[in-house]
């Protein structure tokens, strides 16, 4: 059950107010998310955290449920009774749509890819069978895409098809998720919780956290660059791809009356670096599996193989390389288990 969360504003419609009939929020977690500073992490680099692990009432948490926040009343305001998504076997994305949308009166329906299966991967499944729901084994991208037909007819009800979030939900829409994010740590740094950033890392999987991220902070006036850590191989995923997602947000908010200023990413806001991904998506790599380790030891921040240890071993690389200067820095912790699922 989801706890009820109290109402509030985003700080885009606050800054942005015309479009907030028309792309409507809905809190699903608790803001701001806590920053800390990492200090016995790197030597030599001032390290900071910002915290998304605990975001979320549902029964899973992390930066997914950002996007949910405007992904969910979107779908509702377009009408729909069924979500249709797509995700590795371990998705902590399907897992948490099909968690939020169920509070919502809304059904999921997951076309699941294989990934390698490790203890992470099946305790995931077991979640994801006990969220409510519908499992397809599609297996391969391909055969996701041959399905595509059929899974739209065996999910549409009442003569209403099933509305499709891509994966990770990084849409214009969802990347407004962390459009807030971006706000929401400006106001941090205004208010002396922590220096503004030289750089924010985090792991790139679908592509709208980072997207959100850089505009966000060209929003809000920062100069921090986004290091995004590209951790799947089965999605493009390049500057000009996250870039035009950001861009795309843009004219989704100027389409909707916000009065945006002029935009421009260019290569000094936003880094994308696939050094770390190993074999593919959900491959472990021994430079994630020692950043997970020091990560728990040093700084008690419990990371995963899949996405945040590979985020993470890129930061300690980047810094020992000298390519984070002396920071501050700050690492973006995505991964958001609940105690009842470990």
């Amino acid at each position: 059950m989801v706890r009820p969360v109290m109402p509030r504003h985003p700080e885009l419609h606050d800054r942005f107010p015309a479009p907030a009939a028309t792309v409507p929020y809905l809190p699903l977690g608790q803001a701001p998310t806590p920053v800390r500073d990492l200090p016995d992490l790197v030597p030599g680099l001032s390290l900071w955290c910002k915290d998304e692990s605990g975001y979320g009432h549902g029964g899973w948490g992390g930066n997914k449920v950002r996007k949910l926040e405007w992904l969910l009343p979107e779908a509702q305001r377009r009408g729909a009774r069924t979500l249709l998504t797509v995700g590795g076997l371990g998705t902590n994305w399907g897992l948490a749509t099909a968690l939020y949308a169920r509070e919502q009166g809304l059904a999921t329906a997951l076309a699941l890819i294989d990934q390698p299966v490790d203890d992470h991967v099946r305790a995931q499944l077991v979640r994801l069978r006990r969220s409510g729901a519908t499992l397809h084994f599609t297996r391969t991208k391909l055969r996701t895409m041959a399905a595509a037909p059929w899974l739209f007819l065996r999910h549409t009800t009442a003569g209403r098809p099933p509305h499709y979030l891509p994966a990770g939900g990084s849409t214009p829409v969802g990347t407004l998720g962390y459009v807030e994010a971006a706000l929401e740590l400006a106001a941090q740094i205004a208010a002396g919780s922590l220096p503004e950033p030289s750089h924010v890392i985090t792991a790139v999987g679908s592509g709208g956290t980072a997207a959100g991220l850089v505009l966000g902070l060209r929003l809000a006036g920062l100069r921090t660059r986004v290091v995004g850590v590209v951790v799947n191989d089965t999605l493009r995923l390049d500057p000009p791809t996250v870039a035009g997602l950001a861009h795309r947000t843009v004219r989704l908010l100027r389409s909707r009356g916000a009065d945006l200023p002029p935009i421009r990413i260019g290569p000094e806001h936003l880094t994308l670096v696939r050094h770390w991904l190993g074999p593919g998506y959900g491959h472990p790599t021994p430079e994630a599996l020692r950043a997970q380790h020091l990560a728990d030891e040093a700084t008690s921040l419990r990371l995963e193989p899949v996405y945040t240890a590979k985020a993470m071993a890129a930061l300690l690389a980047l810094a020992a390389d000298g390519r984070l200067g002396t920071g501050p820095a700050l690492f973006l912790h995505t991964h958001g288990p609940r105690p009842a699922h470990p």
